[in-house]
């Protein structure tokens, strides 16, 4: 494969995994796909995970089209995010956790399919589960990991995101935005195309749940694919944040309040023509939907009466536009 294929920019923010970040680099040296950059930017870790890069820079240079790395102190994922993305010279961006590995042949999937389909701006594989040995593991309902698949409520990522959010990833609703105000169901592993950032903009430490964040904005102009075949291993262990079910709750109500606001900042002439529908909700809460909640208290102090089928349309209308805020 010569430089006539798009160039793929591969963004590592590493932090504290020195017993995996050479499994993760190392993956990425074996891809098929040839025209990669690789760039890792070391968030201040307070292991060896800086020196394990090291280690590693005479292979990158020799494989990749351009190796950087660097390292900074502690600034949080999503600044270390944006840097990487700044930095990125790709047509394409891959963003792999610095613990997580991707099959051989992923990037080269995954380019084919963004080249041969324009209207979309991301794609994603599913995921395998690996425990910090490596080994392949299960979910539980509770996210515990199993051993034996009898025993297992989900045998991959995907296939457990799909039985929480109960819609087949397959189906044309996984990454709409209105599926994904509710949750993000996107998996790791996924290839973007650049360009959609100039739409987007980057990370906000506003919205801390970053993965999340990236997907709703990505949602509102363009589509994304999910592919049913693993591709992907994510490391199950017990530092994943996701593990961390009161926090991450935490993080995502934070992330849907700002994007609550957010999106009433936006040019409905930019968006998807489905987005258009939650611009005009947002819109209309503060405009609308509060004058409506002072009609009723007027209608009761009036002592006036509407009609059963008037009154169950009249409450309809009320709190249908609540339920989305």
């Amino acid at each position: 494969m010569d430089s006539d294929y798009p160039l793929v920019s591969v963004l590592i923010p590493a932090y504290n995994h020195e017993s995996y970040i050479q499994m993760t680099i190392q993956s990425i040296i074996n891809q098929s796909y040839q025209n990669i950059e690789l760039i890792i930017v070391d968030d201040g870790s307070s292991d060896s995970t800086l020196d394990k890069i090291q280690e590693f820079k005479a292979q990158c240079d020799e494989r990749f089209v351009r190796f950087h790395y660097e390292t900074q102190t502690n600034q949080g994922t999503c600044a270390t995010l944006n840097k990487l993305i700044q930095s990125a010279r790709g047509e394409f961006i891959f963003i792999i956790a610095s613990d997580d590995i991707a099959k051989p042949r992923l990037i080269s999937k995954e380019v084919e399919f963004l080249t041969s389909n324009k209207d979309y701006a991301l794609v994603v594989f599913d995921n395998e589960f690996i425990d910090e040995n490596g080994k392949i593991c299960y979910w539980s309902f509770d996210k515990e990991k199993v051993y034996d698949i009898k025993d297992a409520f989900a045998d991959t990522f995907g296939h457990y995101l799909q039985k929480k959010r109960k819609f087949k990833f397959t189906s044309n609703k996984f990454g709409q935005y209105k599926y994904l105000r509710k949750t993000n169901h996107v998996p790791n592993g996924y290839l973007i195309r650049k360009s959609i950032f100039e739409q987007i903009g980057l990370y906000t430490p506003l919205a801390p749940l970053e993965d999340y964040w990236l997907m709703l904005q990505i949602s509102k102009y363009s589509k994304l694919k999910f592919i049913d075949e693993a591709q992907f291993s994510y490391r199950w262990h017990g530092k994943n944040t996701a593990a961390k079910d009161e926090y991450l709750k935490e993080l995502a109500d934070q992330t849907r309040k700002y994007e609550r606001e957010f999106i009433k900042t936006l040019d409905l002439n930019t968006v998807l023509p489905d987005v258009e529908y939650f611009i005009k909700r947002g819109k209309k809460y503060k405009t609308v939907g509060i004058p409506y909640l002072f009609e009723i208290k007027k209608y009761k102090n009036k002592n006036l009466k509407l009609k059963t089928k008037e009154f169950f349309i009249f409450n309809k209308m009320i709190f249908s536009q609540i339920k989305h805020f």
